[in-house]
């Protein structure tokens, strides 16, 4: 496939991502982020153990739980408790700084140079997503906004380091790999810290199976195959497109208001999309000897 293609592929993760709001307001049970983020990653990576029967070996069981950890466990526990205690809006632009942690921390590990079309590109993003989804009332929870920070923190170090340590097997059993070991994880977490879930009703359920099946499973697949494709400063920008579906799906399903603002921020939020995109694009510019 061409690199367009590759980038396209991708881009589907975080757009099917965007839906997590949406369904964690108005299909989950509310007050179990760790239990939910255990829920999400644990029965979609044992039944993908199933389908692949590989366990990693050597030192892939290290770096396993440690990605599993950063990109699910630490990960998607902060996003639930953001997404929890703040406005979407709030939560969806603090989570935004990734792709600009991103780039720093491609530096530190790979050695990818800082493009400053690429900072441009993270900085433009994530004006965007601001433009998009923050209103004037919204509300800043300190707790939430950590967990914000934390999360997008943490997806940072597992993507560049996913992208690092490029494994020897397909990006379907290096899903597998990260989805159990990340459920895993916080099994303890969920027994000790938070209550038993209330009985299930049908709308759990689907919310459940939605965000294991479709938002955890085959759009992380996707995502690490991008990962293995591309660089992870390429990658990381998509993450945009996530409030930006979140938006579009707010305003289709709840009837919520898009503004000329919000429309504004869109366009912004995919401007900086495509100059990301350009910016690893271009080599850097070789010094003559």
């Amino acid at each position: 496939m061409s690199r367009t293609s590759d980038i396209l592929l991708t881009a589907l993760a975080p757009l099917v991502w965007g839906s997590t709001y949406v369904v964690t307001t108005e299909l989950l049970p509310q007050g179990y982020p760790m239990t939910v983020s255990m829920l999400r990653a644990l029965p979609a990576g044992l039944i993908l153990l199933v389908i692949v029967r590989q366990l990693p070996s050597g030192i892939w069981w290290g770096r396993s739980f440690l990605l599993g950890a950063l990109n699910f466990s630490i990960f998607q526990t902060m996003l639930f408790i953001s997404a929890y205690r703040l406005p979407g809006g709030v939560a969806a632009t603090v989570g935004a700084i990734q792709p600009l942690i991103v780039i720093l921390l491609a530096r530190i590990f790979i050695g990818n140079p800082i493009r400053a079309l690429a900072v441009i590109g993270g900085v433009t993003g994530l004006a965007g997503v601001a433009l998009l989804v923050l209103t004037p009332s919204a509300a800043l929870d300190p707790v939430g906004v950590a967990a914000g920070l934390a999360g997008a923190v943490s997806m940072a170090f597992g993507t560049v380091l996913s992208r690092h340590w490029q494994p020897p097997v397909s990006p379907l059993i290096f899903t597998a790999w990260q989805l159990t070991t990340g459920g895993i994880l916080l099994l303890p977490v969920v027994y000790f810290l938070e209550p038993a879930l209330p009985p299930l009703t049908l709308d759990n359920w689907i919310g459940f199976i939605w965000l294991g099946l479709v938002g955890g499973a085959l759009a992380y697949i996707v995502w690490f195959r991008g990962l293995s494709r591309l660089e992870a400063s390429a990658v990381s920008p998509l993450g945009f497109l996530s409030p930006l579906m979140a938006a579009i799906l707010g305003w289709a399903i709840l009837s919520q208001s898009l503004s000329f603002l919000q429309i504004s921020g869109m366009v912004v939020v995919l401007f900086g999309v495509w100059l990301s995109q350009v910016a690893q694009m271009r080599k850097p510019a070789v010094a003559a000897g």
